[in-house]
């Protein structure tokens, strides 16, 4: 699935990627810009704390204390509900706490002096419902200050320039994508066009780079289909305008008084007309034109057609394959395939005779013979063959090998011992990959 997807996936994974990282440098900011704040909030604590020691020491009255609050903005929470909801549900920014220097007392009439140290006053930062608290305390008193000058952090600015990168990166995203989905449909009409449907046409509107394809995969398909009718015109017409002369000297050697010349010329009127089934074969399978008609069929009854479409004697033909081992398969061109592979075992085989058995999922054709002496990718080309002989046009090997295409299978060979093995391999098949 990725694999059919590899440049979508790279665009979702760049995609999130930088989604990934601009609201991680966005995080960041946040937190260093809610710091920033929140220190510069809380330098205001030193002031309060001197405040609050000033009026612990009573060198200022409560008035005058209130007064210098509300001078820095700064309002005390008296109802005992709302102080003790705010320190049980608010969110601690930061806490210092200012130890008090050693004082001294002087009593009346200044006879007696005492020193007295005075409890540290601790200062907290509070945050309640988007307002800002100072909590003061000492071990003689504690009060609750909002600030009312000042507000919690609110990253108003941070978050529109947030969301308009991600809104910029969406729709990058989203036209990527468009711009992509002319891919897919190019992807299924070649597909298409690849399974032989020579009607589909790659024409895209548009002037892009996927458009210019497009376009031109379309001329290049104009010229194959030309080429295409071109070349099965010409093979109809050849083999069709062969026939009539091909009947005409067949009758005209039946009339030879010489015997010897008589049956000469009817091996070569025969081998002609071989070479015409042959190569109406090769154009039905390689046009891309033909439906195939795949049904169940009993191996044993392909292997029977193609004994009696051989003419071979079925001694010569050692089956081992049981009734019930079925495949689907166009029955004429399957049969056709079989055929070849048992004249080719049987023609060089020492003594006449092929061994037909399964193993596993694999059909294994096996016959006396020498090895091959090239691979089996050569034999498998048109009109090649190691030995010439008057009733072979090095067609055989080719004509399977392209039938079993059609079929999802491959044509393989393996020297056992002193047998030549060819193997009918699904391609779905593990065994030899």
């Amino acid at each position: 699935m990725l694999k059919n997807n590899a440049v979508l996936v790279t665009v979702l994974f760049a995609f999130t990627v930088t989604v990934t990282s601009v609201s991680s440098t966005f995080y960041q900011l946040y937190l260093s810009n809610r710091a920033k704040h929140i220190d510069n909030v809380f330098t205001k604590h030193s002031l309060i704390s001197q405040i609050y020691h000033t009026y612990l020491m009573k060198q200022i009255s409560e008035p005058m204390f209130e007064a210098n609050l509300a001078l820095y903005s700064l309002n005390e929470i008296g109802d005992q509900r709302e102080y003790e909801t705010i320190i049980r549900q608010g969110t601690i920014l930061k806490t210092d706490g200012t130890p008090d220097p050693t004082v001294e007392n002087v009593a009346s009439l200044e006879l007696s002096f005492e020193t007295e140290t005075v409890q540290p006053i601790i200062t907290s930062m509070i945050e309640y419902r988007g307002h800002i608290y100072f909590w003061v305390e000492s071990s003689r008193h504690s009060l609750l200050l909002e600030d009312q000058s000042v507000q919690a952090y609110q990253p108003v600015t941070l978050l529109s320039a947030y969301g308009t990168i991600m809104a910029i990166l969406g729709v990058s995203f989203i036209l990527i994508i468009y711009r992509l989905r002319p891919l897919r449909r190019l992807r299924k009409q070649i597909a298409r066009f690849g399974e032989g449907d020579m009607g589909v046409s790659f024409r895209m509107g548009g002037s892009d780079e996927i458009a210019l394809i497009a376009n031109e995969l379309d001329s290049t398909q104009n010229k194959i289909r030309s080429l295409i009718e071109s070349r099965t015109l010409f093979l109809r017409n050849i083999m069709h305008e062969l026939k009539t002369p091909i009947a005409k000297g067949r009758i005209a050697a039946t009339m030879l008084s010489d015997e010897k010349q008589k049956g000469r010329f009817a091996g070569i009127f025969e081998r002609l007309e071989s070479l015409i089934g042959e190569f109406a074969l090769i154009e039905e399978i390689t046009s891309g034109n033909q439906n195939l008609e795949k049904k169940e069929y009993r191996l044993i009854d392909i292997i029977d057609g193609a004994v009696d479409a051989a003419m071979t004697d079925y001694d010569s033909v050692k089956n081992k394959i049981g009734a019930l081992v079925k495949i689907e398969a166009d029955y004429r061109l399957f049969v056709t395939a079989v055929k070849n592979l048992i004249d080719n075992a049987i023609k060089y085989s020492p003594d006449k005779t092929v061994h037909i058995e399964m193993e596993g999922d694999e059909i294994v054709f096996a016959n006396l013979g020498e090895p091959l002496k090239k691979p089996l990718t050569y034999y498998i080309e048109p009109f090649t063959k190691d030995q010439p002989t008057k009733d072979s046009f090095g067609l055989g090997l080719y004509i399977v090998d392209a039938i079993l295409k059609e079929h999802e299978y491959v044509l393989a060979y393996e020297r056992r011992e002193s047998f030549n093995c060819f193997f009918i391999v699904p391609v779905k098949s593990t065994k030899r990959k």
